[in-house]
């Protein structure tokens, strides 16, 4: 097994696509603030969050962000405010990178596939919907994604041993996680930052809540059993075929376990790993309760699996560089650190350009012009389309909250949908928008493109639209929060 059939390799195809659209998105984003009137509210400090106060909006003088700057944008991301969080999601994912490929070469991953294959070789479909389960709670209850990530390459090719293709892998585990933010019943970053500011109960309203997480999961599990069952009937089908070919090569023969070298030494090998794992869930599902863990969770969740990750490839005795392995899984993942840093450009070309608050100026007014059924659709909109300049759940809603809030109560619209209407635009389409960094970098980790991510997605996506639009509608008419 040498450095190119092992680890996690962004293709060229997949870097460059990525890169293309990225930049489009970039001058789009620097073209806007020529068009857009540039404006501001006034801030305030709630939590010790910068929250806007209604208001207080008026027209600034400043206008037009420098075109060079449109380009120098990725880089200056880097000492911007979401530096800190920039820098560290590149680290992340570069040790993902590198304890994906020592793991690889150890042999464990088929030693863990072989397992699960012969478990569940006759309930394969119980094993889909178990973990898309897993990962949309996680997502629900939590408020957990970056984390999850790390697991991302683990489901991408069990899905790979079970016959299935990389898109139904992503589908399990990020497509399931992003389901779960939107579908939120507990989470406190998304739902209990804006129920909070909007001055609601913390967690109220769960009942219909959990509805919603009932209704998604049924679709999303509906749509990903219908595509493998295609996939396993004609597995050309699948928009990744021929780029899956190798790592299906590589696990279609799954018995071939037998002739590792190392095999005596494999079951210790996942033993230790799946204890760091172990770690890293008790660490998350603390940090729901203790918020200080929440506040340095990534790093955290770097160490431990980095730590489990070298200790389980040593202990395999696989014969192997482990050093060398390890940088090399850094080099095959390291490109698409200029994804990252292009997505979260975007954010950075728009806000710089003094258009963001004009933007919300704006629909803002327009809903407040609207009936309740209305002005839930509107919200939904509004914060769909924030979402594609502003990833972040608590930080959209210490931006749309404080407005949202009052204009919701003006059209006889209760707060309880309003914030419903928030968590609708905030979740799915992370995993649609290109500027989303998590996005790219699951992608990065597998050999799908963004282009054919959208193509394949954007159904799921277009129908989840009209099912939440529905869903609000129905809100407003049981009278739900009043």
């Amino acid at each position: 097994m040498n450095n190119n059939d092992s680890g996690l390799q962004i293709s060229k195809k997949s870097f460059f696509s990525s890169v293309f659209i990225l930049l489009l998105l970039m001058i789009g984003a620097g073209i806007l603030t020529h068009v857009i009137p540039s404006g501001a509210f006034e801030r305030t400090m709630i939590d010790g969050k910068e929250a806007i106060v209604p208001g207080t909006f008026a027209f600034t003088e400043a206008g037009g962000y420098p075109v060079w700057r449109w380009f120098t944008a990725p880089f200056e991301v880097l000492w911007s405010d979401d530096a800190v969080t920039v820098i560290m999601i590149i680290a992340f994912i570069c040790i993902i990178g590198g304890v994906f490929c020592a793991l690889d070469k150890s042999g464990m991953l088929k030693y863990i596939m072989n397992g699960l294959v012969r478990r569940f070789e006759n309930s394969k479909y119980k094993l889909m919907a178990m973990l898309t389960l897993f990962f949309m709670l996680f997502g629900s209850v939590f408020g957990i994604f970056e984390e999850l990530v790390a697991l991302v390459p683990i489901v991408i090719v069990l899905s790979h041993a079970l016959g299935w293709d990389s898109m139904t892998g992503l589908g399990m585990s990020a497509l399931a996680a992003g389901f779960g933010f939107s579908a939120a019943t507990l989470n406190p970053f998304t739902l209990g930052v804006a129920q909070e500011i909007a001055g609601l109960p913390a967690f109220s309203g769960v009942a219909f809540r959990i509805l919603v997480f009932v209704i998604c999961y049924a679709i999303l599990y509906g749509f990903l059993y219908r595509y493998a069952h295609k996939i396993e009937k004609d597995p050309t089908k699948s928009p990744v075929y021929e780029e899956d070919l190798k790592q299906k090569e590589k696990y279609a023969n799954i018995a071939a376990i037998e002739a590792l070298p190392n095999e005596q030494y494999l079951g210790k090998t996942v033993k230790i790993f799946a204890s760091s794992l172990v770690l890293v869930i008790a660490y998350i599902v603390a940090g729901f309760f203790v918020p200080a863990l929440s506040a340095v969770s990534l790093p955290v969740m770097a160490v431990l699996f980095l730590i489990g990750g070298l200790l389980a490839a040593k202990a395999s005795h696989y014969g192997g560089n482990i050093g060398k392995d390890f940088i090399s899984g850094i080099g095959g993942i390291a490109p698409s650190a200029l994804l990252i840093m292009m997505a979260m450009s975007v954010k950075l070309i728009i806000t710089n350009g003094g258009i963001m608050d004009t933007i919300l100026y704006y629909v803002s007014e327009v809903v407040a012009e609207m009936g309740a059924y209305g002005a839930s659709i509107m919200i939904f909109l509004l914060v769909l389309t924030l979402n594609f300049f502003v990833s972040s759940g608590s930080a959209k809603a210490f931006l749309l909250i404080p407005i949202i809030a009052p204009l919701a109560e003006l059209v006889g619209l209760s707060k309880q949908v309003a914030v419903q209407a928030f968590c609708f635009g905030d979740g799915f389409t992370n995993m649609l928008y290109p500027t989303n960094a998590l996005l790219m970098i699951t992608l990065g980790l597998t050999v799908v493109s963004y282009p054919k991510w959208f193509k394949w997605s954007i159904p799921l996506q277009l129908f989840m639209l009209l099912v939440n639009c529905g869903l609000l509608v129905l809100a407003v008419a049981i009278g739900y929060g009043m």
